[in-house]
Formats: structure tokens, sequence, C-alpha cells
């Protein structure tokens, strides 16, 4: 899931307009971004099955970027970051501080509803859990499709964006769903997990400013 979680980020975001909305799809990818850099350091694992094709389905061993415990531990340190960030920023509350550790916790449990069991509750050897929506991948990307949409009209209900920036942010919005959807469907496999990895750190590096430029005036 990526565009799914662009668009929790937005929908968060419009709980608190003076939230940057490219920070908020930081903190919602924000576990991806530590599991894409972490396999470049070798300390997570993907592996390409033989099947790929047909599934575009990698497979993880990922407990410190994606365990129930791991998550809740960078949710945490995320709400720590956004105190310290905010400390003495006028209109700031500890609910902004909070939403920004809910936008990283919303990638849990969104990764928990598409992912077969993977995601283990504490250590790799513990149980891991995943509904595995993935294998029903219609299905899979209706809901990630729905969650964007959704996203979107609450962030620009009640936002003063102009029209022009309204339209590119769901302009962008629609391409990264369409990008997701190719990814998950038609795309041919990466020529190497470190391909991956790079390429996963760099849309993530692209995207979130893009979100930020486009929406973050959207909340003042």
């Amino acid at each position: 899931m990526f565009a799914g979680h662009v668009g929790a980020a937005l929908a968060i975001g419009s709980a608190d307009r003076r939230l940057n909305a490219g920070g908020l799809a930081f903190a919602a990818l924000f576990l991806d971004f530590i599991l894409w850099v972490f396999v470049l350091l070798g300390w997570e694992s993907v592996t390409i099955p033989a099947d790929f094709a047909n599934t575009h389905q990698p497979q993880f061993t990922f407990p410190y970027s994606h365990g129930l415990l791991a998550s809740l531990i960078w949710s945490f340190l995320a709400g720590v970051a956004a105190l310290l960030w905010y400390a003495g920023k006028r209109g700031r509350s500890l609910s902004s501080v909070a939403l920004v550790a809910l936008a990283v916790f919303s990638h849990w449990w969104f990764d928990a509803l598409v992912h077969v069991p993977e995601l283990p509750l504490v250590a790799d050897g513990s149980p891991k859990v995943g509904l595995g929506l993935w294998q029903n991948m219609p299905v899979a990307l209706a809901i990630e499709a729905l969650i964007v949409i959704v996203g979107l009209a609450f962030f620009l209900i009640g936002s003063r964006l102009s029209l022009a920036r309204r339209l590119w942010l769901g302009s962008l919005a629609l391409a990264i769903l369409v990008f997701t959807v190719v990814g998950m469907t038609v795309a041919p496999p990466p020529p190497s997990t470190v391909v991956m990895a790079a390429s996963s750190l760099v849309t993530i590096l692209l995207v979130c400013p893009l979100v930020g430029w486009l929406g973050g005036i959207a909340a003042t």
C-alpha cells in the first residue's frame, strides 16, 4: 500500500489545519522509509519471489520497521519529535503531536489489512498478523482507492486552498493512486532488492514534498 497511506495522511490533516500535509504524508509513510533504509543496511530483508509477475507481492522480514511493538515505538518517537519541533510555537497543542503519532501508527493498521500474515507482533519469531487482502487484488485496490478519495475529500472540505491548488493536489493524489495500481498489477519485477529499496526511498522523498507544497498552505 502506498496511495492509501497518503490518503490517510490527508484525512488526518483535516483534523488540524495547522499541520503541514507533506509532513503528515511522510509520517504516514515513515515505516516504509525506515524499512527501505534498513533493507539497504542489511538489517531487514525483502525477497522477490519467482511468481512476482503474477502476485506482485514481495516477501518481507521486517520486525524493526513493521512489527507491532516497533510501530508503537516509532509512533511514540515521532510524537516526541513533533513535541520538540512544536515547542514554543504558537497555537500548537498536544493534539497536533498526537495526530503526527497517529499518522505514523496508521501505517501499521493499513498494512495489516493487505499483507499476508508477516507483520510480527514483537520480534521476528513472534506470532505474525495480516488479513491478506492483496490475495484478492481488485478488492484491495478498491479499498485503497476509497481511502484516497475519502482522505482527499476530507482534506479539501473546509480548506483554504485555491481552486488551482485543489486541482493540482487532486491530480497528484490520482497519479499516486495510478502509480500504486500499476505497481500492484502490471509492473515487471524489479531487477534487484537494492533497486527496489532505492527507488522506493526516492519515491517517498519526491511525493511528500509535493504533497506539502500543494496542500501545506491549505490549512492556514
